[in-house]
């Protein structure tokens, strides 16, 4: 496995390259940059010279573990991937209106990982670009416009794609007539949960209510899209048997099924290769969209559908270019990435560091009531922080608290949910089992020293101790304030 770290000799070079001081790029930024790119810990910014692994690297020469980056997927800086990049841009970059070996080579490398019906692919340059891609597709193949989502998704930052995530639209324009949205399917916190004789079923159908509620009202529906996981939705595992009857009744109202992988695809998830196969292998969508780890931080995305809808796309006789998509440094990187993943057996790392970690997390979760909740697949794992496990009640203030501590530890995590009080782990895949106990050990600490700053976090701690004794320790809590 990739654990290649930093020679001291190597970072003092690189430090004393460094063009600003980190106030002076702070204050650059502040005057050059549009203030709403923000920063992660804005109040203490960190500047990244180097990066390497599951690394990153201040101005200082600090060493900080990374549990954000889920888009350098095979680690950060890889030299495989570095050099494949380097040979290929030394010999030629042009656009795919030239032939290049590069180019099929890395469709057909993509089409082995993919259901039989999924043999066609257009290559584009981010998400936001595939699921952009993905919708033209779908409306094109339908005749349709409307499209339907999940509550709390996220598909892109383009115009068409703000339309279509709840995340982002209700904070600014609203929901377009055209757009309808489904409950989330969080079996934690949502309309069923695991209590449920048949949640996958009840959420499907709440689906098909949706669609029916446009028919009376005149719409017709070309899209269904989701995330395989939903990730901005909090880390959010989906109830198996969904996607099959959600894409039933999609189906059936003359759409398409898009399955978003840009976040969760090419084997973070561990025993499969792509989010959607977690469904079951009777589930096969009609657009699959992958981006973020597919090019190891390049711009590099994909949209892989079938012969159907691309020749029906084709039909409206209108050519589809796009300048960089497809590219063969592009296409190069991306299939560098793929040889790592099989060489490196990182599909078979998320599933061991993904498991144990779960182990550690529900450890924790039985000493630590304020971890309401641990749920995930291979390296994509949220814990839900609630301020009581009752009423379940987001605990934000102290995610945010925990996150602060965790990167005064030389950690880097961040945080999402609809309360802002998931804690997301979605690392490189090079992860390891002592980066997996050093998270978890640190998580411990902070939780066990913190009872001064929440007192909620005592109150429970003492009611632990009477629940077995059959006290109602939810009043108490549900006194205390966090």
């Amino acid at each position: 496995m990739f654990q290649e770290f930093v020679e001291t000799k190597s970072l003092a070079k690189v430090l004393t390259m460094a063009l600003y001081s980190k106030e002076d790029t702070l204050a650059m930024r502040k005057k050059l940059i549009g203030s709403s790119c923000r920063l992660f810990f804005s109040e203490e910014p960190v500047k990244i010279v180097k990066a390497q692994g599951q690394y990153l690297y201040d101005e200082k020469g600090r060493r900080y573990l990374d549990c954000i980056s889920n888009v350098h997927h095979v680690g950060h800086c890889h030299p495989a991937v570095a050099q494949a990049a380097a040979a290929q841009m030394q010999l030629q970059n042009t656009n795919t209106r030239f032939l290049h070996d590069n180019l099929v080579q890395y469709a057909a490398r993509l089409s082995e990982t993919l259901p039989e019906k999924l043999q066609v692919f257009y290559f584009v340059n981010s998400g936001s670009e595939a699921n952009d891609l993905a919708l033209r597709l779908a409306r094109q193949y339908s005749q349709h416009e409307d499209v339907l989502v999940l509550d709390h998704a996220y598909h892109g930052h383009l115009t068409s794609l703000i339309d279509i995530s709840p995340y982002k639209f209700r904070k600014l324009g609203g929901q377009k007539e055209w757009v309808h949205v489904a409950p989330l399917p969080d079996t934690y916190r949502g309309l069923y949960r695991k209590e449920h004789e048949d949640a996958a079923r009840a959420y499907a159908d709440e689906v098909k209510c949706v669609i029916d509620e446009a028919h009376k009202k005149g719409r017709k529906i070309a899209a269904f899209f989701a995330e395989s996981l939903p990730s901005v939705g909090g880390q959010i595992v989906l109830p198996p048997g969904y996607f099959q009857k959600v894409a039933e009744y999609v189906r059936a109202a003359g759409a398409v099924f898009v399955a978003d992988e840009v976040q969760v695809g090419f084997g973070r998830v561990g025993r499969h290769f792509w989010g959607f196969q977690l469904q079951g292998e009777d589930f096969v969508p009609d657009i699959v969209t992958m981006g973020k780890p597919i090019g190891n931080g390049h711009p590099l995305s994909c949209v892989a559908t079938t012969q159907e809808i691309a020749d029906a796309f084709t039909a409206n006789g209108v050519e589809y270019f796009n300048t960089f998509g497809g590219n063969p440094v592009s296409c190069a990187i991306g299939l560098a990435v793929l040889d790592v993943m099989e060489k490196e057996d990182l599909r078979g790392n998320a599933t061991r560091v993904g498991e144990y970690f779960m182990k550690l997390m529900n450890d924790l979760k039985r000493k630590h009531p304020i971890i309401g909740d641990v749920r995930g697949v291979g390296l994509f794992v949220g814990i839900d922080l609630v301020k009581d496990r009752n009423l379940r009640t987001p605990a934000k203030e102290e995610a945010d608290f925990i996150l602060k501590r965790l990167k005064e530890e030389y950690i880097f995590m961040s945080s999402d949910g609809p309360g802002e009080n998931v804690l997301k782990f979605k690392p490189p895949m090079c992860f390891s089992m002592d980066d997996a106990k050093l998270v978890a050990d640190k998580i411990d600490q902070i939780l066990s020293g913190s009872e001064r700053k929440f007192p909620c976090l005592r109150i429970w701690r003492q009611a632990q101790t009477l629940q077995a004794g059959y006290f109602d320790y939810s009043i108490i809590l549900n006194q205390v304030s966090c």
